[in-house]
């Protein structure tokens, strides 16, 4: 397993990387626009992670800003830990046998979410291209949230 990111939603982009970028010395090193599903994304990194960063796509800091969303309550602006993983089906079969939740399941078989006791999304990304569509996971429904 391989540490990529930490998700924080922000109301304001400019503010939020005045901050990140102007004040705290971050660097940006990425940057996707949604229009569809009208939201922005920027990846941060530490000055001395950028070529790490760049390499690898981690460690990072994702900034989301959703276009429609400017205020967050109740911690809902703290998004999720992202790590990637070799195998996405044996690391989610291997978490469901030991009692963990599968709330968002790998139907794509590169995406997965699981939440930690205290409820804290962490995101499952397979390494490289996704894996073939296989069972139980491709028909598999969410559970709760995440």
């Amino acid at each position: 397993m391989e540490y990529l990111h930490t998700m924080v939603r922000v109301g304001d982009l400019d503010e939020a990387l005045d901050f990140y970028c102007g004040k705290m010395g971050l660097v940006e090193v990425r940057r996707t626009e949604n229009e569809k599903g009208r939201f922005t994304l920027v990846f941060l990194a530490a000055p001395k992670d950028v070529e790490r960063a760049l390499q690898n796509r981690a460690p990072l800091l994702e900034l989301t800003y959703n276009w429609d969303e400017h205020e967050y309550q109740g911690g809902r602006n703290f998004g999720h830990l992202a790590y990637r993983v070799d195998d996405i089906y044996a690391t989610c079969q291997a978490l469901m046998d030991k009692g963990v939740v599968i709330n968002r399941p790998p139907r794509d078989g590169y995406m997965a979410f699981v939440r930690s006791p205290d409820g804290i999304s962490i995101e499952l990304l397979q390494r490289g291209e996704p894996l073939p569509a296989q069972e139980p996971w491709a028909s598999m429904e969410n559970t709760g949230s995440w």
